[in-house]
């Protein structure tokens, strides 16, 4: 059909064991059980094991057998089921509307006798956008109600919780409300995939302009798409693919080896018996759990190029690659959307999706996108010629600062301001007397910095202890005038942010200058008219004496331009020193329970591995903690660099979009680096002191906390 919207559903057919959990505790009951002879006792485990993979290898286990799917057409919305058999459907002719609910996300199909509601867009394999688009190209009315699905199924509801006059006390004016807000960005990414799919195609040559593919768009005055192909790949994931099958392998071959020295030993005792049991049960969950592993470490690689799009997904042994032709996109949407859970094949929330439509409106392809930097991609995309859409952008999370220490007197002073006079600071009133003084000598430092966007000062005695910050907008004075003043009267003042601006535009001014060979940038001093300049440019000589050279340094590297260096807190290295003796103690313990009576007795045996782990505790942390991580921060970025001086990992100022605690619900918080598109770049293992990092981002100029995608970033506050 040509409007037909098919739902994301996983394919059948993968290898898989079959009632892995029933079988793995059946082969613990065995290994329990006085069996005799030996060998088949043993024998009954391995089989027992391995039958979960043995069923899932028979060829009528594997046959390939689609997922059920929903598919939205002129037919109406149907739940397709294996052999093409319709397991739910909702005719067109009976369907008065669609609606989304914001709250649950739940589908609505409202009808002659009613509203019913279908179930969630996330487990239907259909996205908002999709949705939308198709139902409005087949004539169906689309909403998108705020609230829950459950408010719409009693009519009588309606009624009931209308309080009257309520609509008559709303405001004018204001911001709209979630569900106008979400229907507003459906209808402007639907409308930018209408002039997308109506405006000529920047990948197809203009008839009688003797222009190849990928020439038009630069001839309206774009952006001509990249000739050169971009690859982008997720990273490497950690561990690698090969360490998880090595361990998995090892874990299954350790189990094995222990059940047959065991069973070549005796199974006489039930001590013996149930360390049977508890190999198997390591080994059979080793293996699953390496297998699990091994599905959630999937790769994605995007190959783009102004003629076509490959992307190839690895979700274990499988490899999927999809193949576009960029005349058959009119526009990739790029932005939140589903993918494939790759353990049990449903469809999941991603981060980041992207979706290709034709220029029918039809939904060509999903791609996968999860794992890869939504910035990079967008512009990967729009370099090459493609035609990019995103969701609007979000609304900034700001980080919240109070204005403790900020005296009473500056409210009790009206018109009052700060100023810089007789080599200190003081508050003035409207008339311009200082009512307020404070003296050089108990002035340590003056910080300019940038928090949430507007300008801040911040104030240290002579000891660097901080007693006074607030806003200059509080303070009426700018930054500029603020800046200029104290330096003027002698007064420390740091504006990293603003040094750092005017390095990198200095930077950047000076490289259309050099030439891409040599670093050095050659000025004449006798260029006295227009015809030397003209001699000059058009037979380029040897330099005389009178020439000036001077050579430009490279920019700034996050592991050697100046910055702070943060180490772990002192409360957290005595944790975790406490942490490996205890470790190393409990481990010695069960071996002294285990080997116990094979090695003279519990009593004989702890008396020298309790010491030992005691000793293999403390050197041992203290061997990685001599040369433990330390995390750099500076004006061009963040490094993690060792005692000894090794590079771990860093990123360029460019690179980095927040950084602070991922207050997560799936995992503990943790500090991690953000980038710019809201992804998580690197994950910090130590804690360092809050407070001092992030005095240390907002003195360098790095953003405190969740970044704000889709926002740019401009200069400091009245730069």
């Amino acid at each position: 059909m040509e409007h037909e919207l098919v739902g994301l559903a996983g394919p059948g057919g993968r290898w898989r064991p079959v009632a892995a959990g029933p079988f793995a505790l059946l082969a613990v009951v065995l290994a329990l059980l006085p069996i005799r002879p030996v060998w088949l006792w043993a024998a009954l485990i391995g089989v027992v094991a391995a039958i979960p993979w043995l069923l899932g290898a028979a060829p009528e286990a594997r046959r390939r057998r689609p997922r059920p799917y929903w598919r939205l057409s002129a037919a109406g919305l149907e739940k397709i089921g294996p052999g093409g058999l319709s397991l739910v459907s909702y005719e067109r002719s009976r369907i008065d509307a669609l609606a989304i609910t914001t709250g649950d996300g739940i589908l609505t199909v409202f009808h002659r006798f009613g509203r019913t509601a279908v179930g969630g867009m996330t487990s239907m394999g259909l996205e908002p956008l999709t949705v939308f688009v198709t139902a409005r190209r087949l004539g169906i009315p689309m909403h998108v109600l705020d609230g829950e699905a459950t408010d719409l199924l009693d009519p009588a509801l309606d009624d009931a919780l209308r309080i009257p006059t309520l609509d008559e006390d709303v405001p004018g004016g204001g911001p709209l409300p979630r569900d106008h807000a979400a229907e507003k960005r459906l209808l402007d990414q639907e409308a930018a995939l209408l002039a997308a799919a109506h405006e000529p195609s920047s990948t197809e040559p203009d008839e009688g302009s003797g222009q190849g593919p990928g020439e038009g768009k630069a001839g309206k005055g774009g952006k001509a798409p990249g000739g050169k192909e971009q690859r982008l790949d997720t990273p490497e994931p950690l561990p690698s693919r090969r360490r998880v099958v090595l361990l998995g392998g090892l874990t299954a071959l350790l189990g094995t080896v222990m059940i047959v020295r065991i069973a070549v030993d005796g199974t006489g005792e039930f001590g013996a018996r149930l360390a049977a049991g508890c190999w198997a049960l390591a080994a059979i969950a080793g293996v699953l759990m390496a297998r699990r592993r091994l599905l959630r470490a999937a790769q994605v690689r995007w190959t783009i190029n102004a003629e076509r799009l490959r992307v190839r997904a690895r979700p274990g042994r499988r490899r999927e690659v999809l193949d576009l032709r960029a005349r058959d996109v009119a526009a990739v949407v790029v932005g939140p959307g589903l993918r494939l859970d790759p353990v049990s094949g449903e469809p999941r929330r991603a981060d980041l999706a992207a979706l290709a439509f034709g220029h029918r409106l039809e939904l060509v392809a999903r791609l996968p996108a999860h794992g890869l930097d939504g910035f990079q991609l967008a512009h990967a995309l729009d370099d090459h010629g493609y035609r990019v859409i995103t969701p609007g952008a979000r609304a900034p999370r700001r980080p919240q600062y109070g204005l403790e220490g900020l005296p009473e007197i500056f409210a009790q002073v009206p018109g009052g301001r700060l100023v810089v006079a007789d080599g200190g600071l003081g508050w003035a009133d409207a008339a311009g007397d200082i009512v307020l003084k404070m003296p050089e000598d108990r002035i340590g430092g003056i910080e300019l910095l940038t928090i949430a966007g507007h300008a801040w000062v911040r104030l240290y005695d002579t000891d660097g202890d901080e007693f006074f910050a607030a806003p200059l907008s509080a303070l009426r004075i700018s930054r500029t005038d603020l800046r200029d003043a104290a330096r003027r009267a002698g007064l420390p003042v740091n504006d990293a942010e603003y040094d750092a601006y005017l390095s990198a535009a200095f930077h950047s001014a000076v490289t259309t200058l050099t030439d891409s060979e040599p670093a050095t940038a050659s000025v004449s001093s006798q260029n006295t008219g227009g015809e030397t300049a003209a001699a000059q440019t058009q037979q380029p000589g040897p330099l005389d004496e009178h020439d000036l050279t001077f050579a430009v340094s490279a920019p700034p590297d996050p592991t050697t331009a100046p910055g702070t260096l943060l180490d772990a807190t002192r409360r957290s290295r005595i944790g975790t020193y406490g942490m490996s003796v205890l470790l190393c103690e409990a481990v010695a313990l069960l071996g002294a329970v285990w080997l116990g009576p094979e090695l003279g007795g519990f009593n004989a045996t702890a008396s020298w591995s309790v010491p030992a782990g005691l000793v293999i505790g403390l050197v041992g942390y203290w061997l990685y903690d001599r040369n433990r991580p330390q995390l750099r921060v500076s004006s061009a970025g963040l490094a993690v660099v060792t005692r000894r001086g090794k590079v771990e990992w860093d990123l360029g100022r460019d690179r980095v979009g927040g950084v602070g605690i991922d207050e997560a619900t799936e995992r503990m918080p943790r500090l991690v680096v953000w980038s710019p598109s809201g992804r998580v770049l690197r994950q910090v293992t130590f804690p360092p002191d809050l407070d001092d990092l992030r005095r240390a981002c907002e003195r360098y100029g790095l953003p405190w906390g969740p970044p704000d995608a889709d926002r740019p970033a401009p200069p400091p506050p009245e730069l």
